[in-house]
């Protein structure tokens, strides 16, 4: 699998003349995580997917883990793979990420896909995250993998997929005590500096929940669309926070009409 020169690693899909699709995947994971949604994308999108610093075949962080660092992995591998601007489609901590992008290089994110992705959380959430963090840092990820697949998955899903509950068990896992928990608390911290951002973010977005999603749920989908003129939200009823392995087409249906609408309007 290609590296990028920061150790970032990589694959590119679809075709080269086509608009460019990149996928940020959320904490714990890797780029494998998208395989439920690319099939449906690559006939007409040139998809580019990489694992975060720290995460699958890509390099640990080389400096304290902040949502600047992963920005700043995405700038570095854009320009490595000659793409001058993309749609970023981020997944949880990966939509912030896919925001802080956005503030800090508006004029290469032709549009946002935000899933499952916070806003300001209440005291109380915040707390648990933080518990969250404080966990992975003294257990490792193996600590909260268990709690995570319940928050991600709904209880029959997981109940009838313990073939994928492993795959995604083994994911999380897979990640090393050392390097999770300072990435965690990128996703417990970093939300402030990408709340109400000035100047605000004015390309096209779509916002996705699940209406089950309890840490990433309907209000602050609604809360980061109202953040960025002409978004649209949409809350997927029945499904938690991986809806994309869970329902793929809860998430591949309006996001390849997003995409294509943007490419109309390009040419239209």
């Amino acid at each position: 699998m290609p590296k990028a020169p920061d150790g970032s690693s990589f694959e590119v899909s679809g075709p080269a003349d086509a608009p460019c699709v990149v996928l940020i995947h959320g904490l714990g994971l890797n780029r494998a995580c998208w395989q439920w949604t690319g099939p449906a994308l690559t006939d007409g999108y040139r998809l580019l997917s990489y694992d975060l610093h720290g995460h699958g075949e890509s390099a640990d962080p080389p400096e304290t883990p902040s949502l600047s660092l992963f920005s700043h992995q995405l700038q570095g591998l854009l320009d490595h793979c000659g793409i001058a601007d993309a749609v970023i489609v981020g997944f949880s901590l990966g939509g912030m990420i896919a925001r802080r992008f956005a503030q800090d290089c508006p004029e290469r994110a032709r549009a946002l896909v935000i899933l499952h992705s916070p806003h300001q959380r209440s005291a109380q959430a915040q707390a648990a995250i933080l518990a969250r963090v404080e966990q992975a840092r003294d257990e490792g990820p193996q600590s909260t993998v268990e709690a995570a697949l319940e928050r991600w998955f709904t209880e029959g899903f997981r109940k009838a997929n313990p073939a994928m509950m492993e795959t995604v068990r083994g994911w999380v896992t897979a990640n090393r005590k050392e390097i999770y928990h300072r990435i965690y608390r990128v996703l417990a911290d970093g939300i402030d500096e990408i709340t109400a951002p000035v100047p605000p973010l004015s390309c096209p977005a779509l916002v996705i929940t699940g209406d089950e999603d309890y840490g990433n749920g309907p209000e602050m989908t609604r809360a980061i669309s109202a953040e960025i003129a002409g978004a649209q939200a949409l809350i997927l009823p029945g499904l938690r926070h991986m809806a994309l392995a869970e329902d793929p087409g809860a998430i591949n249906t309006p996001l390849r009409r997003f995409l294509d609408s943007l490419r109309k309007g390009a040419t239209g």
